[in-house]
């Protein structure tokens, strides 16, 4: 939260206080200018000339303090604020009766808006209002009378106040809201990245471990309805649980299959965590057997180590829909494409295909496979995934990645 909050001062207020902060050095040699220019009408100049050193050395001192809303305290507002109005109420004393009723400037002139902006920045416009009714009081005691020119001054000052107040407000609440929707979308992404790992590892094997049990039946049979009831729990977190915030590593699971060991495999053994590409046919080969049959170009498919490993997870992920949906008996091809701007990986299956549907219903289930685990993954390294089916004709998914393509979440959350 403290973190947030600095970047939004940054964004937001930091530019403000830097150009209030030259505001205030400008208007301050501006007023002694005017003064300079009229020195022989004043009445007292020696008191004019005692606000005006007491004007510099505070401008100059108080520097640091504008420059950041941690500096601009209460206590300092009131004090910047009251030397403003003690340089508005001494005008009467140091300058002439003619001069102020044919509407001659105050000693600190300008610079007294300076304080009321201050206020404005820091507080927003109920502070600015609060400021500028103080600086418009003292200006028409100063003048005697609410003549034209100081009510037409007094109104540019309040309402310019104000107005900047309120920008202020509106800038903070927008930057609040944009930091909360970044705050929600990396929960999101962090929820799918850790339901695509949950699903390719935890799902399966809860699954697999009720299939043997009722098999087996006896003990076994009650440890899968144990399996069952924890896969249909885990499936709901997944799908609808918010996510904790600790990354876990998203290497498949070694033992679940042996495929996808392989593939792990495969992926230290190129390189996956040095800088260089990685061939992505070294990690396909693994899933390469009987049944499934591998066509890849010649020369070496390079990716980025990150989107290799992301293809070859979600090329296992369609591999285990095809074992799982089609049977054991079903065969599929890997077909692996090197264009020159990005590189596809088409997985094609023999089997029954997915009826009209089915896939937005397993969604709503909790079966992420397909939306998490194959397009989720393609769609973090700005690729694609699509997925054609026809009932009777198998099923086919090409995946499409650009050869740029990198790992969003970065090396060091692995």
């Amino acid at each position: 939260m403290a973190r947030r909050e600095s970047v939004r001062r940054m964004s937001v207020e930091q530019p403000l206080w830097h150009a209030l902060t030259a505001y205030r050095v400008l208007t301050m040699v501006y007023a002694i200018g005017l003064f300079a220019t009229a020195y022989q009408e004043f009445t007292r100049p020696w008191l004019a000339v005692a606000y005006y050193a007491v004007l510099s050395v505070w401008t100059l001192a108080t520097l640091p303090r504008v420059a950041g809303a941690a500096g601009c305290t209460k206590r300092f507002l009131a004090a910047d604020l009251a030397i403003a109005l003690t340089g508005i109420l001494l005008t009467p004393l140091a300058d002439t009766h003619e001069r102020i009723t044919a509407g001659g400037p105050t000693l600190p002139s300008i610079w007294t808006a300076g304080s009321v902006l201050a206020f404005a920045i820091k507080g927003g416009w109920r502070w600015a209002a609060l400021a500028s009714t103080l600086v418009a009081a003292a200006n028409l005691i100063e003048r005697g009378a609410p003549a034209r020119d100081t009510v037409h001054n007094v109104i540019l000052v309040w309402v310019a106040s104000i107005a900047i107040g309120y920008v202020v407000e509106v800038a903070r609440a927008s930057e609040r809201t944009l930091a909360r929707a970044l705050e929600i979308e990396a929960a999101t992404r962090e929820r799918e990245r850790l339901a695509r790992d949950i699903h390719d590892g935890v799902l399966q094997v809860l699954a697999m471990v009720q299939r043997r049990g009722a098999v087996l039946g006896g003990e076994a049979a009650e440890l899968g309805r144990l399996a069952g009831e924890q896969e249909v729990a885990l499936r709901t977190l997944v799908s609808k649980g918010v996510a904790p915030a600790p990354r876990v590593p998203a290497s498949p699971p070694p033992a679940a299959r042996g495929s996808r060991g392989a593939a792990g495999r495969a992926v230290a053994e190129t390189g996956e965590d040095g800088d260089g590409p990685v061939d992505l046919r070294a990690l396909l080969a693994p899933y390469a057997g009987s049944r499934v049959s591998l066509a890849e170009p010649g020369a070496p498919v390079l990716l980025a180590p990150a989107a290799a490993r992301e293809v070859a997870a979600a090329v296992g992920a369609a591999l285990d829909n095809v074992r799982a949906h089609a049977g054991e008996q079903a065969r599929a091809w890997l077909l692996v494409e090197d264009e020159p701007d990005e590189v596809i990986v088409t997985v094609r299956d023999d089997g029954p295909g997915i009826p009209e549907g089915r896939l937005a219903q397993a969604e709503g289930e909790g079966r992420l496979g397909v939306a998490l685990s194959i397009r989720g993954r393609l769609r973090d390294l700005g690729g694609s995934a699509e997925l054609i089916s026809v009932p009777g004709q198998g099923t086919e998914v090409e995946l499409k990645v650009p050869k740029h393509a990198k790992d969003t979440r970065g090396k060091a959350e692995r």
